[in-house]
């Protein structure tokens, strides 16, 4: 494999170059050309990776950071034939753990070696993606109440990238405390959802936060996105949906609405941020739609099987 690792040094808790170095040396060994490129500010890990793919000397492109780098590779590389590779060593690390890469920390300082080694055994597939507005996402988009949690949080500087979760948790029940919900109408292909709503969120797999299994039956190459309308009013809704959630029985909850569709529009009264994989991605109205067969990955061995169809 030719390939160019696209590292962040902000991303995670901690710098972690001298590390990526060594995992560099040991691609090497197995054969790989890896050359590493260091990112100065946002925007640069899609502008990289969108030359790389357009060198026409590149198989894969590594994204050495949290989701938000994950994000901007993405953006850089869909409709390309170069495909993405990830080494997690950011704080959410999401699509790093829906495909079981075992994830960096301080504790566990080798699991980047074991992330590179998985990325020698790994196979080439290709998936789709999802768009909203003008940004793709690999995971999903939130409109309403998570995206509020993540307007509050990011950027975040380093010192409470540290402390993990926490920093989340903390502002979801704040954010949750106070938030009362809006009035909405989302036309899923074409039918129309009209109320309340808490949360809005189109989901291309099938974790949601790195904890929750919110979209079991979601598949990462079926042409369509899951699509999850969380409708009431104020916290003790959101504390509801939470433990539906927690407990596998949302889907039997009627203030939840799942479809599994290819375009969703969302509407909004009074107007609401938007979430893609994580980061800030402007205010309703939005249209989100899937972009089928998109997009190359590596998946490693440790991938669930039901991940794909």
């Amino acid at each position: 494999m030719r390939a160019y690792m696209i590292y962040n040094p902000t991303a995670g808790p901690r710098d972690v170059q001298q590390e990526l170095k060594r995992v560099c040396t040991v691609l090497r060994r197995r054969g790989w050309s890896v050359e590493m490129l260091v990112t100065e500010k946002p925007g640069d890990a899609q502008t990289m990776a969108c030359s790389a793919a357009q060198s026409g000397s590149c198989d894969v492109v590594i994204a050495a950071g949290g989701d938000g780098t994950v994000n901007e590779v993405v953006n850089g590389l869909v409709g390309t034939p170069t495909a993405l590779g990830v080494l997690p060593v950011g704080t959410g690390n999401l699509w790093a753990k829906q495909l079981g890469i075992p994830t960096h920390t301080v504790l566990h300082p080798l699991r980047l070696r074991d992330a590179a080694l998985g990325l020698t055994r790994s196979v080439v597939r290709v998936i789709d993606v999802g768009k909203a507005g003008n940004r793709y996402f690999l995971c999903w988009a939130g409109i309403g109440l998570d995206a509020r949690v993540t307007q509050e949080l990011e950027p975040r500087p380093r010192h409470t990238k540290r402390l993990g979760a926490l920093p989340y948790v903390v502002a979801a029940v704040i954010v949750a405390y106070d938030f009362q919900g809006v009035r909405a109408r989302v036309r899923v292909d074409g039918r129309v959802v009209r109320g309340r709503i808490l949360l809005a969120l189109a989901s291309n797999i099938q974790q949601y936060g790195g904890w929750f299994d919110i979209a079991q039956v979601a598949r990462v190459d079926d042409g369509l996105l899951d699509v999850f309308v969380f409708k009431g009013l104020g916290f003790s809704y959101a504390v509801r949906h939470l433990l539906k959630i927690l407990s596998h029985r949302h889907l039997q909850d009627p203030r939840v609405v799942h479809r599994q569709a290819r375009e969703i529009e969302v509407w909004t009264e009074p107007r609401v941020p938007i979430q893609v994989d994580g980061d800030p991605a402007g205010f309703t109205p939005v249209r989100i739609k899937v972009v089928p067969k998109s997009l190359r990955v590596l998946i490693p061995p440790s991938a669930p099987a039901d991940l794909f169809v």
